[in-house]
């Protein structure tokens, strides 16, 4: 699978889970992977879903839960009144106190099970979509409730595993794998704002530029330079979303050293211009 991109979802510290309401959804999203968990329901359109190993067709109405890591995208059909709801909510979840009591054990199974990417049978789907529509108009405490009503209803529901079992969930970025590219994966993380060479990766690992760069390409799915540029476009998606810098400002803290070269890789990474990116988000972007 070519060019999965990492993601930085728009989630908080402060945020329980978030919704991105999304009428007219055109389906340009590549095949990316995030932290978090995501409820996704697309109504009235037709196409192909990929989750992890598993490339299928969907019609109609499609009502899918993926846990964090997990490579996805959806290729719809662009029909009119088309609607895709996304309810992302934090990796952390499955740590918290209270799924240990007992009757929260079939939604932990949930989240569990949701890291191999679940379908859900379409008399499941219909019943979610309704409750899922409802949350997008509700605030305040409520919206808990109904969010854990949704979460247990999934919990008892009937649902298949998309995932095959010769899938390694981890394969996204094998860091676990391999003390070298964790090693590297955190030097990047943490300097990406500033220049970053080959050489500086394979240095500190003791790798010649060359060997290093196959090597890079084997474990990760991406070659270096993608790697590097990818992660620069998540964090600017995340300041977009989260803070009201310039786009200039934004450009010269993640990385970039010209502002029309990453407006020029912007719109080849998400299909729109970094305003309009912005624009889309701030319309669709709920925060419960």
């Amino acid at each position: 699978m070519k060019d999965i991109q990492k993601e930085i979802t728009p989630i908080s510290m402060d945020d329980l889970f978030i919704v991105l309401d999304h009428p007219s959804a055109k389906f340009d999203y590549p095949v990316h992977y995030h932290s978090d968990y995501e409820i996704n329901l697309v109504i009235d359109s037709c196409g192909k879903r990929i989750v992890g190993d598993s490339i299928e067709y969907f019609d109609s109405l499609d009502l899918i839960m993926i846990g964090p890591n997990l490579p996805h995208a959806w290729n719809g059909e662009i029909v009119e009144g088309n609607h895709v709801i996304t309810i992302q909510f934090s990796d952390k979840l499955l740590d918290f106190p209270i799924l240990e009591k007992r009757l929260f054990s079939q939604i932990k199974q949930l989240l569990l099970e949701s890291q191999r990417g679940i379908v859900f049978s379409a008399q499941t789907q219909q019943f979610i979509k309704e409750k899922i529509l409802r949350l997008t108009k509700m605030q305040g405490f409520h919206t808990v409730l109904e969010f854990l009503s949704i979460l247990h209803e999934l919990s008892i529901a009937d649902r298949r595993i998309l995932v095959s079992n010769q899938y390694d969930t981890k394969d996204t970025i094998r860091a676990s794998k391999s003390r070298r590219i964790a090693k590297v994966c955190e030097f990047i993380e943490n300097n990406f704002e500033e220049p970053i060479k080959l050489k500086d990766a394979a240095d500190l690992v003791n790798m010649s530029e060359s060997a290093f760069s196959h090597f890079f390409k084997k474990k990760t799915n991406n070659n270096f330079i993608d790697y590097v540029t990818n992660l620069r476009i998540a964090r600017a998606c995340q300041m977009l979303t989260e803070t009201t810098h310039t786009v200039a400002e934004i450009c010269y803290s993640c990385g970039f050293n010209n502002q029309s070269n990453f407006i020029r890789i912007f719109k080849n990474k998400k299909g729109s211009s970094p305003n309009k990116y912005r624009t889309t988000i701030q319309q669709m972007l709920i925060k419960y």
